[in-house]
């Protein structure tokens, strides 16, 4: 049974904030998801058929999203007032540029009489750093409020969902764990300040450990979905092209390797197609400060929140296949990283032999640059080079040859229709860093 509200509430000065809410009755092994509360998160999900209909489609998709989202700019303000209609223990995880911004300068004072303490972020979180977390907040928060981006994010949804856990957060992770995690969680309020890894709408939480174990890995639970997203396109405005560019050709990964997925069927390929012509539209006018930024930062701030919906239900490709790996090993921005390897992957499409790979890529040509005589793979990466507001892809770090063959031994191809062999993603690899 499942019950849909939608109502837009307006506001001064262009603030048209957008309130959705889905809930639905959840199976028994999704409810209690916090404490006295089984409605506590909000889903929208197709269930498995029985055997005598499976013949109406291979790939069933299940999406799972915010209880409420708010979409709009200024829409931050609204994040004292649902704090204050509902008063509990609640820690805040931000970055440091958020504390020093003027969001902080305007909302501060307001929002430090609705908190108990805040956890600073400044790179991918650690299961020790998680650990050491909630030793030192347990039993004393109720809820959680991140504000920041993808790391920023990541770690609170982790954090959020430890609390309710015994072990340690290493025990729980992805390949490398040994327990599966619960469905129980704190609830959280999800703000990103960046528009590219769509954490605010994903059940993964992504953990880092290049110190000792030297793995990247997500915990992963549909419960662990932030239960409000607070989608302000605002927070954007004055962030350094480097990091607009990188978090915003992350956004495009999610997308395209959705929309490419294996698992993938109408449904993802149509909201992922919806999300990648919002970044067309934003991609060109990212860093510009008047009303076609405004416009620009508005469509990427919802095309990552799609490109989050569309990984969460579609899976991901090679790109983040040989990214994750890198991520164990080196402290390389992600987005670059996907920005890296994006373009030798597509290289690669140009020459698919692969019916499913030309098709969609085909009817994406068409999509989205439909006078572009060229293969679409080779105009999409034309496309994306000319437009960009800095090319993130020159100079940059570099590999070793050991870490190129560590990388590739650990790598795969995730959802994508094709398994690639080591020589491509030795070649992906060559051709995205120098390699010394």
């Amino acid at each position: 049974m499942l019950r849909v509200t939608l109502r837009t509430k307006h506001q001064p000065q262009r603030r048209n904030f957008c309130f959705a809410k889905v809930i639905n009755f959840l199976p028994a092994r999704y409810q209690n998801v916090c404490s006295g509360s089984v409605t506590a998160f909000g889903y929208t999900r197709v269930f498995t058929p029985n055997k005598k209909d499976m013949q109406v489609s291979e790939n069933l998709i299940e999406l799972y999203s915010n209880q409420q989202t708010l979409f709009g700019r200024g829409s931050i303000d609204q994040l004292i007032p649902l704090l204050a209609a509902n008063t509990q223990p609640t820690l805040l995880f931000c970055g440091r540029s958020f504390l020093n911004g003027p969001a902080w300068a305007r909302l501060g004072a307001a929002l430090n009489d609705q908190i108990i303490g805040y956890e600073i972020v400044s790179h991918e979180a650690s299961p020790d750093e998680i650990d050491g977390w909630v030793r030192r907040w347990r039993g004393h928060v109720d809820r959680v409020v991140a504000i920041g981006g993808g790391s920023v994010l990541d770690a609170a949804k982790a954090f959020s969902a430890m609390m309710q856990h015994p072990l340690n957060t290493a025990r729980y992770l992805e390949k490398v764990g040994d327990t599966p995690v619960q469905a129980v969680t704190l609830p959280l309020i999800a703000i990103p300040t960046t528009a590219g890894t769509g954490s605010e709408a994903t059940q993964n939480a992504v953990v880092t450990d290049q110190q000792h174990i030297q793995v990247k890995a997500s915990l992963r639970h549909p419960v662990f979905v932030p239960q409000v997203a607070i989608l302000d396109p605002d927070l954007l405005k004055g962030a350094p092209n480097s990091v607009l560019a990188s978090c915003a050709i992350d956004a495009f990964t999610h997308l395209f390797e959705a929309y490419l997925s294996r698992k993938g069927n109408l449904f993802t390929q149509q909201t992922a197609l919806n999300g990648l012509r919002l970044f067309f539209k934003a991609w060109p006018d990212l860093n510009r400060d008047n009303e076609r930024g405004d416009a620009a930062r508005e469509a990427m701030m919802m095309a990552s929140w799609l490109g989050g919906v569309c990984l969460s239900t579609a899976g991901l490709g090679v790109i983040h296949g040989i990214a994750g790996e890198l991520g164990a090993i080196k402290p390389f921005h992600h987005g670059e990283v996907c920005g890296r390897l994006l373009f030798p992957f597509l290289d690669v499409l140009a020459e698919t032999e692969h019916a499913e790979q030309q098709r969609l890529m085909a009817q994406l040509g068409q999509q989205l640059l439909p006078d572009d005589p060229a293969p679409p793979a080779l105009a999409l990466k034309a496309w994306i080079k000319q437009q960009a507001i800095v090319p993130f892809w020159l100079d940059g770090p570099t590999l070793s040859a050991t870490d190129v063959d560590w990388i590739v031994s650990r790598a795969n191809s995730k959802n994508g229709w094709i398994s690639y062999d080591a020589p491509t993603l030795t070649e992906m690899i060559a051709a995205a860093w120098r390699i010394v």
